[in-house]
């Protein structure tokens, strides 16, 4: 048997430490060292044993992967076909079915009606909303009589009524006469 040398750490002044290895543990170390350096390098005679997929392998690294692409090359250009904005706007009809069935309005208009106050994003988002149906409405003729009210009460009370544009004539003439004296 193998002499087995005693282990101590520098400096220790007292009694040496001995160290003994178990036969066990020295047999793992050996085995673990030898499958190592069983493992180095290539296989004796790996060149004449070589299968059929690593040769196919081979061959396609040769070859050069610029040359030969799949993808289909169009020889003649044709012009693309772009949307116009009438062809993507939708109809008076859709416009308004899709403003009718608008969840969020639906429920913006709930809480009006409950007697919320919106803040001034919501109430802006509203009325713009409302604004919209009313003119697609006024459109499709859908939307009530009101403009003959509004035109019978213009007959009762003149002074409200819409006057015409004037011309520059017409303005230059009303302020020549228009009288400073009045409003002091």
């Amino acid at each position: 048997m193998s002499r087995i040398k005693k282990a101590r750490k520098p400096g220790m002044a007292s009694e040496p430490v001995v160290v003994t290895r178990n036969r066990t543990d020295r047999d793992v170390d050996s085995r673990e060292i030898k499958r190592k350096r069983k493992r180095k390098g290539l296989k004796a005679g790996a060149r004449n044993a070589e299968s059929n997929a690593e040769q196919n392998r081979r061959f396609a690294q040769k070859k050069d992967p610029r040359i030969g692409s799949k993808k289909p090359i169009q020889l003649v250009v044709e012009a693309k076909v772009k949307s116009t904005k009438q062809e993507r706007r939708l109809t008076n009809e859709q416009e308004l079915a899709m403003l009718e069935n608008d969840a969020q309005l639906m429920v913006l208009l709930d809480r009006l009606d409950n007697g919320e106050n919106l803040g001034t994003g919501l109430q802006k988002y509203v009325d713009e909303k409302l604004a919209r149906i009313e003119h697609l409405m006024g459109r499709l003729g859908l939307l009530d009589d009101e403009e003959t009210e509004s035109e019978e009460e213009i007959a009762e009370f003149p002074e409200f009524a819409e006057r015409k544009a004037k011309s520059d004539d017409d303005l230059l003439a009303e302020f020549d006469d228009f009288n400073m004296d009045d409003f002091k």
